[in-house]
């Protein structure tokens, strides 16, 4: 059963800053076209560069902790229970920190739709992906980064 206060984490990522572990409710709970997975987020640590999907919305609730979120407009920490969206599209562009001594819990809500290209503003990377966002990459999928064209 999927439970964002005792929740299976199923999945972690330890790469340094981007270390976080996971539990994919949504799929647990047999949601077929919507995401649902609650990241719990160390200190010091944060869930992925300042990137945008060019196909899927994401909605963030704060469940916990005092996270940092950084837009295209600047920063600013939600309050514990603040939901931000972050519609499909350059403008919605985020990352998630956490700065504080304590484990951060996000859960993020998302559609799952395949194929998906995200934007990474920091480094000027694109992201190409013929498979949903959050699952793993079956044989054979397209799975390709590439630097932004130049706009000069």
């Amino acid at each position: 059963m999927a439970n964002i206060y005792e929740p299976e984490l199923d999945v972690e990522q330890d790469r340094p800053p981007y270390t976080w572990r996971r539990a994919r409710l949504g799929r647990v709970a047999g949601a077929q076209r919507l995401g649902a997975s609650l990241f719990r987020v160390p200190p010091g640590s944060a869930t992925f560069p300042l990137h945008a999907h060019l196909h899927n919305e994401e909605l963030l609730v704060v469940v916990g902790g005092a996270p940092t979120l950084r837009t295209l407009d600047g920063e600013r920490a939600p309050a514990p229970g603040e939901v931000v969206a972050f519609p499909a599209g350059r403008a919605g562009a985020h990352e998630l920190r956490n700065e504080t001594d304590e484990d951060v819990s996000l859960l993020i809500v998302s559609t799952m739709l395949a194929p998906e290209v995200n934007l990474f503003p920091d480094s000027g990377e694109l992201w190409v992906r013929d498979y949903v966002p959050g699952t793993d990459a079956p044989a054979a999928a397209i799975d390709l980064r590439a630097p932004l064209a130049d706009a000069g």
